[in-house]
């Protein structure tokens, strides 16, 4: 029976509130990958590379990530080209501060493999690709 208050029963109310809260952290938690920053840096290589599986030629490329942490992508965009190479790669990006932005490599071969980017805030130690057969 509907109270004499002319008010909403109480069991509507108490299920608008549950779905008004549910909708409000579906929200918030769609809301959060939009509010992970988005960086971006430079890095100009003198010879080609190999990163992950791709083998970039020698230039300047676009570095860019969202956020930090021990699984995060890694896009490196060629500039400056008409026909751009990029690779994308799984890489540990933690806030370290650092004198001048570099990189490092392994070098087996022939073949020179990016290890690390460091720049002023960031550090980025990419993940080796996965074993073939794997």
């Amino acid at each position: 029976m509907p109270p004499s208050d002319g008010g909403i029963p109480e069991a509507l109310e108490e299920l608008l509130v549950k779905r008004l809260t549910f909708c409000a952290l579906i929200l918030a938690l769609l809301s959060v990958p939009a509010l992970a920053e988005k960086n971006t840096e430079t890095v100009k290589f003198p010879d080609a590379v190999k990163v992950g599986a791709t083998q970039l030629p020698a230039g300047s490329y676009k570095v860019s990530w969202e956020g930090t942490g021990s699984n995060v992508q890694v896009t490196l965009e060629q500039k400056d080209t008409r026909k751009p190479v990029s690779a994308t790669v799984t890489a540990k990006v933690t806030e370290e501060k650092s004198s001048r932005n570099s990189f490092t490599l392994n070098s087996e071969g022939n073949i020179n493999t990016l290890h690390t980017l460091q720049f002023s805030k960031y550090n980025v130690v990419i993940a080796p690709p996965p074993e073939q057969g794997q």
